[in-house]
């Protein structure tokens, strides 16, 4: 063969690479002089007839103008994903060429979204609503470049340039209020053994229409033995409420919940309008109470705030805590509740304040309620009262704040101050003065002294997460202790025996002859670096006139090593009135199985998502229980967990459990079965959301306060990116709880969860949803065939480099060698509209027809003649 003839065949086999050269080769070595770039189409084939028009791509990197929906940063901070249209980017002699080749619209409106300072830039007055700016001329230094691979828009500003907002800061403009929508979370779990039966169900319900959301919670308990049976609704609370922008403001009507920031927290049944920190950037986003306990065996943990069942759930032996309570119950003290198998209790309280009394400079939070008194429970009255309260941060790290309680037989007044001291920590002092009528007709008045600290001394890995104490005369009283309708009191429930029959069992006590007198309380962690950490929790109420009081303290260490995690954990409780104290320590192991195998860092089979475990405890009575056991994750999304466990108790014998919850598309799921040698025992939860919306009706997981609907039509059974078990049900739907609100949250789909017949163009959204909204992110699902079409046109194959659309469903893709179309979402009938150029003869339409078993296939590979668009009917085409 000659040596030409060799260069020719090379050129026939290697021509994409050559393609692919050439055009870098016209980066690299742009033509000198003011002559525009030429792109010669023989570098692709010798036949330049068989090249589609290719003028578009000859300049900067060739990509076409347009709308594209891209993701917008600003100084590598992420703005929004927005649909933008971009221009061809001006080409001036001697700049450089933009990697894209193309432009962004923005117009003044874009501006003021990315923060830029339009005073200090006369010139842009000169731009009218949406009118294109000229970015890089306007604004000396800045620049705007699109990454088209990734659809990323970088936008560079100077900081001079930018308006004094905070980081992260996201406009009102931006927040979205959702979609109408209803509502309804449920929690069912149940208790069947050998001496009772038990059940209880909450339910949240409510109705969200533009900014207003309708709330009502209730509860359901039901409990059987051989004693009898019984049940009740109770209604926690029915309210209405909105968000009011103007004023960064929370707008409550109905059953609710007052702050606790300078008062303690009441319920009451009226109007709220206060202060949203979650509005502000970097504000704190407020502070619930983590539950710590430990219990001896298999326990139930009941955790009420005034008066109601706000949570309740099945532990397993050891220490535990409960960090997730629900964000409308986290305001006032937690009555806490250990029920263990073998009948006995442990009953404690955890106290919640907040963290000192701190408000950025210049701001002013604020609280108005009005309203009937409301609790629980039925040996409280109800008196109107009205409140008002109000932190202002001044310069200097200083904060003042106050407030007023007003009602027919109670008046107090507050005032306090707080300093941010640097490496010195935080600390508030505040002082209340009231007066008191109590149910007796006696007067008092007094003063109460409340002083917090906070502080964090990373270094030395020590955090004061709090610390405070607070001292009342014997005089002092609070609303909640004037409404009382007697002087002393027990609140019982009704409860099962040992022997099966229903019995009154003291709950809590009160005695309003011992008025509060200190109250201590500490959270306290320290870590140990690589030798694990310590930490202590706790409070302490005394009272005036007698030396009984309520006490609650926990110590714990934990630690590590290779996988292998410990701790050791010792507990304190005592209530006044109430039994005598308990104390209990225990200690927990978890050894992964993986580390027996040498697999340490790997969790590819259900053996390396194992562990095994081994708890033993001790507490006053001299009663002793340890147990031993293995427990993991299952199925491919990690969505099942498991325990099986064995152990042994001076009390009860030998004893066992088998508990499995599984994390589903339509809800969570979980069982369990524990005995001993004097019962058995099964307990069951099943626990989910529903959403009715505009589309039809959506079940998930329980649902948060915020949560995202998610559109996909057709692409059913497609998971959610770092969401357990949450997938797009049969109709493409999918609910996403717990969402941040007046934040970004970024939603996406898993494309690799996806069947061979569904394409998403874009995979990812992000939502900045308000305040109980329920927002929907929409994606575009393509379902359909993935095909490979040779198209042939008057003999020959259809030009590299066309573009081919279905002028039905608006699929499009590209001919590339050997006249091939590659489309995806193809329906299995339709017309393709092929064109490489201008004129009408470059253009041609063509009729294909797929049989139905290609659905079975990843890729239908067929072939279809493409004649003259004159010569056919061309139906649907445009």
């Amino acid at each position: 063969m000659k040596r030409s003839q060799r260069c020719r065949a090379r050129t026939g086999r290697d021509g994409p690479r050559l393609a692919a050269l050439a055009a870098l080769m016209t980066v690299w070595y742009p033509v000198s002089g003011y002559g525009e770039s030429y792109f010669n189409p023989a570098f692709l084939s010798e036949d330049t007839a068989s090249v589609a028009d290719l003028t578009r791509f000859a300049k900067g990197h060739g990509q076409a103008p347009g709308v594209y929906r891209v993701d917008v940063w600003r100084n590598d901070e992420f703005i929004a994903s927005r649909d933008i249209r971009f221009d061809e980017a001006p080409q001036v002699p001697g700049a450089s060429t933009k990697s894209s080749g193309l432009t962004p619209c923005l117009d003044s409106d874009w501006l003021k979204r990315l923060g830029v300072n339009m005073r200090a830039f006369p010139t842009l007055e000169k731009y009218r609503k949406g009118e294109c700016v000229a970015l890089e001329q306007t604004i000396p230094g800045a620049l705007a470049d699109l990454d088209f691979a990734a659809l990323r828009l970088n936008i560079s500003l100077p900081q001079a340039s930018l308006s004094n907002s905070a980081r992260g800061y996201i406009p009102p403009e931006e927040w979205d209020e959702g979609i109408s929508a209803a509502l309804l979370n449920y929690s069912f779990t149940g208790n069947r053994g050998s001496g009772d039966d038990s059940y209880y169900l909450s339910l949240q319900s409510g109705l969200n229409y533009g900014p207003w959301r309708l709330r009502n919670n209730g509860s359901w308990s039901h409990a059987s033995g051989s004693g009898g049976r019984g049940g009740n609704w109770r209604n926690i609370g029915t309210w209405v409420q909105r968000t009011v922008v103007a004023l960064k403001s929370d707008l409550v009507m109905g059953d609710s919940n007052s702050g606790n920031e300078v008062y303690d927290s009441l319920g009451f049944r009226g109007v709220r309008l206060s202060s949203s920190d979650s509005m502000y950037p970097d504000s704190l986003q407020g502070y619930a109470p983590t539950v710590r306990g430990i219990a001896r065996g298999n326990a139930k943990v009941v955790v009420r705030q005034n008066g109601y069942v706000i949570y309740q759930s099945y532990v397993s032996p050891g220490a535990f805590a409960i960090s997730d309570l629900n964000p409308t119950s986290s305001s006032g003290d937690l009555e806490v509740t250990v029920e263990e198998k073998d009948g006995s209790r442990q009953q404690y309280t955890v106290p919640y304040s907040t963290v000192p009394m701190l408000q950025r400079e210049g701001r002013l939070k604020y609280e108005l309620v009005a309203g009937d008194f409301r609790s629980g429970s039925a040996q409280q009255s109800t008196p109107f009262f009205v409140q008002g309260t109000a932190i202002a941060g001044l310069p200097r790290g200083y904060t003042l704040y106050g407030g007023s309680q007003m009602a027919s037989r109670y008046k107090a007044v507050t005032l306090g101050a707080g300093k941010n001291m640097g490496e010195w920590g935080a600390v508030s002092l505040d002082m209340t003065h009231a007066n008191s009528e109590l149910s007796d007709g006696s007067r008092h008045q007094g003063q109460s002294l409340r002083f917090l600290y906070a502080k964090s001394l990373s270094p030395y890995g020590t955090n004061f997460q709090l610390l405070g104490y607070r001292y009342s005369t014997r005089g002092f009283y609070t609303l909640d202790d004037v409404a009382w309708q007697s002087i002393e009191g027990y609140e019982y429930e009704m409860d099962t025996d040992g022997n099966g029959h229903r019995v009154p069992v003291a709950r809590s006590y009160h005695n309003l002859r011992y008025s509060k007198k200190g109250r201590f309380q500490i959270n306290l962690s320290q870590s140990l670096g690589g030798y694990g950490s310590l930490y202590v929790s706790g409070s302490q109420q005394t009272y005036w006139g007698t030396s009984e009081s309520n006490t609650w303290y926990q110590l714990g260490y934990s630690g590590g090593w290779r996988g292998i995690s410990y701790s050791l954990s010792w507990s304190w409780n005592k209530s006044m009135g109430l039994s005598d104290s308990d104390r209990i320590v225990a200690l927990n192991l978890s050894v992964p199985l993986s580390t027996l195998t040498g697999r340490h860092y790997l969790r590819e089979t259900a053996l390396d998502r194992a562990y095994a475990t081994f708890g033993a405890s001790r507490n006053s009575d001299g009663n002793s229980s340890w147990q031993t056991g293995v427990g993991g994750t299952l199925l491919e999304g990690h969505n099942l967990n498991y325990s099986v466990n064995q152990g042994h108790s001076n009390t009860s014998g030998s004893s066992g459990s088998l508990n499995a919850n599984w994390q589903g598309t339509y809800g969570t799921l979980g069982a369990g079965y524990n005995y001993d040698r004097n019962q058995h025992q099964y307990n069951w939860q099943l626990s989910g959301g529903a959403v009715a919306h505009a589309n039809g009706i959506t079940l998930g997981q329980p649902l948060g306060d915020t949560n995202v609907l998610i559109k996909a039509p057709g692409a059913s059974g497609v998971r959610i990116e770092n969401q357990t078990g949450v997938q797009t049900d049969w109709r493409g739907y999918a609910v996403v709880p717990y969402a941040t609100v007046y934040r970004y949250n970024r939603i996406a789909l898993d494309t690799n969860s996806m069947n061979n017949h569904t394409d998403i163009e874009r995979n990812v959204s992000s939502v900045v949803p308000a305040q109980g909204a329920l927002v929907r992110a929409d994606f575009d699902a393509r379902i359909g065939v993935r095909a490979l079409i040779a198209l042939n046109h008057n003999g020959r194959l259809v030009p590299f480099g066309a573009t081919v659309r279905e002028v039905h469903s608006g699929a499009v893709g590209m001919v590339g060698d050997e006249g091939q179309a590659w489309i995806s979402g193809l329906p299995l009938k339709g017309q393709l509209l092929a064109q490489w150029g201008e004129g009408a003869d470059m253009r041609c339409l063509a009729r294909y027809a797929l049989p139905p078993s290609v659905m079975n296939k990843p890729v239908a590979i067929t072939a279809a003649n493409c004649l003259p668009v004159s010569g056919m009917t061309q139906e649907g085409s445009q």
